[in-house]
């Protein structure tokens, strides 16, 4: 049994979603799981709204078009228009309509959540829809009833004993004549509320399903041939790894690789389940697969992770910046998940750098505003460049301003503006 994941650009209209289509056809009776993340941009649109609504501005115009986007699919992959499919997907934005009116907005994770997690819905309903029409038989399962998490909206964390048992009962069955179709990025609470697990947790969702079914291998379906050393939009002549052993994997992720989700390779790992990142433009090509392996490799790897704050914390009265304080926000921190990406201390100051997110930093500045004085600067770019050489530091610390530095033995990191 292999489990696959498709992103939103592999979804992203109806192309490429018969794109993606052919790659499943070779697989026809093999047991499956296929993973569908919001089609394109929509997860980006629906943030959109959402901050829009809790502005108190006119969204109608933008449900609208997230309508019309979905909608505009249909009657191209399907010829007699699929009336039926065509009302799902207006059940769906009805009920993402309802929410915006009546969700309580002073709880914005748990807003957040139940608004974001309809690009997932959507998207899966077309695809489950368009492989039955094709012949691959297909069901349809909501990832709210057997991802289950407890209720930290936004960042759920898995309760893997109920969750391993749900997906072995519900899949089981389905998986001897069907490919079971669900969505990523989305959990559910016992409760029954809908949770996510974090921006871009598809790959997650992938994981999570794989290591529960102790899956043959997990394979991620992207637009770039595999893993490699640096964006090749950004750093021209980028390299492809043929394969990584899966702490190399996790080290990248955590540095801010955004080819995998950062929480997926630790329930691969534990299972020792293969993870393959592949082009869905060339299926054919072997990509980059992570699995239990040396390598031993000195290629330089760049990461870029963009649209990062950097917040500093001053004690008022003066005194040193200690273990107490030190708590203080980081209990904060944690409250509002906010993670770290890089961290800086002085003697009378404390330094954090995360992705920016304008409604947690003035939650952050409110919840500790009695304790400190605060600056913060945004729209920088942390530049981390594993096994580093003297030629990349003089290139990269040579463009911008640098905000903070950081070097280990063999790694540099900077903190930069993003323009020049």
């Amino acid at each position: 049994m292999k489990v696959f994941k498709f992103g939103g650009a592999s979804v992203k209209n109806a192309d490429a979603i018969r794109n993606m289509s052919q790659i499943l056809m070779t697989y026809n009776g093999k047991k499956l799981v296929v993973v569908i993340s919001a089609m394109d941009k929509t997860t980006n649109a629906l943030e959109g709204i959402l901050h829009a609504r809790m502005r108190n501005e006119n969204i109608s115009e933008q449900v609208k078009k997230v309508s019309d986007f979905h909608l505009k699919a249909i009657p191209e992959l399907f010829p007699d228009g699929n009336p039926e499919l065509q009302s799902v997907v207006q059940s769906l934005m009805d009920k993402l309509n309802t929410t915006l009116e009546t969700h309580d907005q002073l709880d914005y994770n748990k807003f957040y959540d139940a608004v974001v997690s309809t690009g997932e819905y959507l998207s899966s309903a077309i695809v489950c829809n368009y492989l039955n029409s094709i012949g691959f038989f297909s069901h349809w399962m909501d990832a709210s009833k057997f991802i289950r998490t407890d209720a930290s909206y936004r960042e759920g964390i898995v309760n893997w004993r109920l969750t391993g048992n749900l997906i072995r009962n519900s899949f089981k069955e389905i998986l001897n004549t069907k490919t079971v179709v669900t969505q990523g990025f989305i959990g559910g609470t016992e409760e029954g509320q809908i949770t996510t697990l974090g921006r871009e947790g598809s790959d997650y969702t992938a994981a999570i399903i794989a290591s529960a079914l102790e899956a043959e291998s997990v394979t991620i379906w992207k637009d770039v041939p595999g893993i490699l050393n640096a964006d090749p939009k950004k750093v021209p002549g980028a390299v492809l790894f043929p394969e990584l052993p899966y702490t190399e994997a996790s080290e990248m992720t955590y540095y801010g690789a955004s080819v995998i989700h950062p929480k997926t390779i630790k329930p691969l790992a534990n299972k020792k389940i293969p993870l393959y990142v592949k082009s869905f433009d060339h299926p054919d090509e072997p990509g980059t697969i992570i699995h239990k392996c040396k390598v031993t490799t000195t290629i330089p790897t760049i990461i870029f992770k963009e649209n990062q704050c950097l917040f500093s914390f001053k004690v008022l009265d003066f005194t040193f910046v200690n273990e107490e304080n030190l708590s203080k926000i980081f209990h904060e921190l944690h409250e509002l998940n906010i993670r770290i990406n890089m961290m800086q201390n002085s003697a009378i100051s404390f330094s954090v750098v995360f992705d920016f997110d304008p409604i947690r930093v003035d939650l952050l500045k409110e919840r500790l505003r009695d304790n400190y004085t605060f600056l913060y600067n945004k729209n920088l770019t942390l530049i981390t460049i594993k096994n580093s050489n003297e030629q990349l530091e003089k290139e990269y610390s040579g463009k911008r301003k640098i905000y903070l530095m950081q070097r280990s033995r063999k790694n540099v990191r900077y903190l930069v503006a993003e323009k020049s």
